[in-house]
């Protein structure tokens, strides 16, 4: 079962661009959507092509006339690669998390619209302030 033909690729990418410079589209293909955020330098010292950054990503994935979703948190590396893994600093991760929120806030009144249900999968991360389907 796929979704109605009146949900493109394309049409899901510019409401999700409108949801704030996450979407990585070169990332995206049908029924699978990449989106992440650089919530926190780890040096400023660095030169910036080679800086490093705590964030968050998320894969969202259409199955079955849902999509599910799966956040992670980790380091962006120099590379431009995520790898998942705890954040030591509280005040880091506080940060990552507000942010991380806000935006699934936006990504569900977007899914509403939508008239489309978004669900967790089974690996997402879990989070101090629980995100929420």
């Amino acid at each position: 079962m796929t979704l109605p033909a009146s949900y493109s690729k394309n049409r899901l990418l510019k409401r999700f661009s409108a949801l704030g410079p996450y979407v990585r589209e070169l990332k995206c293909k049908d029924g699978y959507f990449f989106f992440d955020c650089l919530a926190v330098c780890v040096s400023a010292k660095v030169a910036p092509e080679k800086r490093e950054f705590w964030g968050w990503w998320l894969e969202l994935e259409e199955q079955d006339q849902v999509f599910v979703f799966n956040y992670q948190i980790g380091l962006f590396d120099k590379n431009s690669e995520w790898h998942a893994m705890g954040i030591k600093k509280k005040a880091d991760l506080e940060h990552i998390e507000s942010t991380l929120q806000a935006f699934h806030e936006r990504l569900i009144d977007s899914f509403d619209i939508l008239k489309l249900t978004l669900i967790p999968s089974e690996n997402t991360a879990t989070f101090r302030t629980q995100v929420m389907a």
